[in-house]
């Protein structure tokens, strides 16, 4: 317990509570919507938006579903026909397929598929173009 000198206000200052998640502090769940550090996030609504906003403004977009794993919730990787990309939570390979039905996505899942070629060639042209910028910055 804690005393402050300015007010006559006392803190309960347990050595465990981070732990038990009882401080309110970083990872407590109880102040800024944090989760406990080993939680997975689920899929917000501003997850959809973004895929919604994103897909609904490039063409030849399809969507790679990848499974959850112990540290990611399920995401879904969208597409562009030109390699552009962009990944968020999604909560599940149903909910993924529901998305994609309902804006006439095409929906892999990754595992069987993998990733299509004009994504990696994608990011690779944006290194490149990061590393010329850098350079050019630099002389």
């Amino acid at each position: 317990m804690i005393v402050t000198a300015t007010a006559s206000e006392v803190i309960d200052v347990g050595l465990f509570d981070r732990l038990r998640g009882k401080g309110g502090g970083k990872g407590s769940g109880k102040s800024g919507g944090k989760q406990r550090p080993g939680t997975l996030r689920g899929a917000t609504e501003a997850d959809t938006n973004h895929l919604d906003e994103w897909a609904a403004s490039r063409r030849g977009v399809e969507a790679y579903v990848e499974p959850r794993t112990n540290v990611t919730e399920t995401t879904v990787v969208l597409v562009a026909h030109d390699g552009e990309w962009t990944r968020r939570r999604i909560g599940s390979l149903g909910r993924a397929q529901d998305f994609g039905r309902k804006r006439s996505i095409p929906v892999y899942e990754v595992g069987r598929t993998g990733y299509p070629q004009r994504m990696r060639d994608y990011t690779r042209r944006q290194q490149i173009l990061e590393k010329r910028r850098r350079q050019g910055e630099q002389a």
